[in-house]
């Protein structure tokens, strides 16, 4: 049996009065990259920014249903603690126009760490699982402006643990990069789920075949809310889907 992480049910979302998520109900297993896939506009983002209440932003979201992370209900926890159990790396690099130290640290530091030596090591840390120590090690004070695109995305993704989440959510992670630094990430990803539940947004029917255990396709209904068509081991999605609109997905037929 595998450890449930995150779990949904019965789990819709609205803006003001149009519903983009209708009664999505998963379960999320632990230490796994789970994909979701679809056509544009089926709510796998909205879906994914859920986890870590990021849609909360938006004016006029409601939701109904439960969102858990192990077993408590997400809409009842302190929504900066949230955020630090399950941190989240976006579709284009965003670091912040700083030195690539004072990136890693941002997190830990906001969350009250002042120890320099301490700091020194979550950074090394950081950047280390993130597989970017050993190309920036003698320039950590330099800017992170200055770095490549796929290096400014590892340094994201090692912003994201540098405060220890569980969970990290990730948008689209290598859709602006080149095919170098896509299969970067992608084995970073695979290197990463020994510690963390990896939940991953993707156009790519390759990439979500290549790096993911588990993949959610998800469908606009005849109201273009998002719906959940299945869920399942991702060889099984991808072999033999026991819905024949997922197959057609899959290999290309529409979307």
């Amino acid at each position: 049996m595998e450890q449930v992480r995150l779990t949904t049910r019965d789990y819709s979302l609205f803006y003001g009065e149009f519903r983009a998520l209708n009664k999505i109900s998963l379960s999320i297993p632990a230490n796994r990259i789970t994909a979701f896939i679809g056509p544009s506009g089926c709510g796998k983002s909205t879906l994914l920014r859920s986890f870590n209440r990021m849609n909360e932003l938006i004016p006029g979201v409601r939701t109904e249903g439960t969102v858990l992370l192990d077993e408590g209900d997400i809409f009842r926890e302190d929504v900066v603690n949230l955020r630090k159990r399950v941190g989240m790396v976006f579709q284009r690099p965003n670091p912040f126009p700083k030195s690539i130290y004072d990136n890693v640290t941002y997190g830990p530091r906001v969350h009250g760490m002042r120890n320099r030596s301490k700091l020194a090591a979550i950074a090394e840390e950081s950047l280390t699982r993130a597989a970017l120590w050993d190309e920036v090690k003698d320039q950590l004070h330099k800017s992170a402006m200055a770095l490549s695109g796929g290096q400014q995305q590892r340094l994201c993704i090692a912003r994201a643990i540098a405060v220890s989440p569980e969970v990290i959510l990730m948008d689209e992670p290598a859709s602006a990069l080149d095919p170098v630094a896509t299969i970067k990430i992608e084995e970073l990803m695979n290197s990463l789920k020994e510690k963390y539940t990896i939940v991953i947004v993707t156009h790519n029917m390759q990439q979500a075949a290549r790096v993911s255990d588990f993949t959610a396709f998800l469908l606009t209904d005849e109201n273009r809310a998002g719906n959940m068509v299945e869920f399942g081991p991702t060889n099984r999605i991808f072999t033999s889907p026991s819905d024949r609109r997922t197959e057609d997905y899959i290999t290309g037929r529409f979307g």
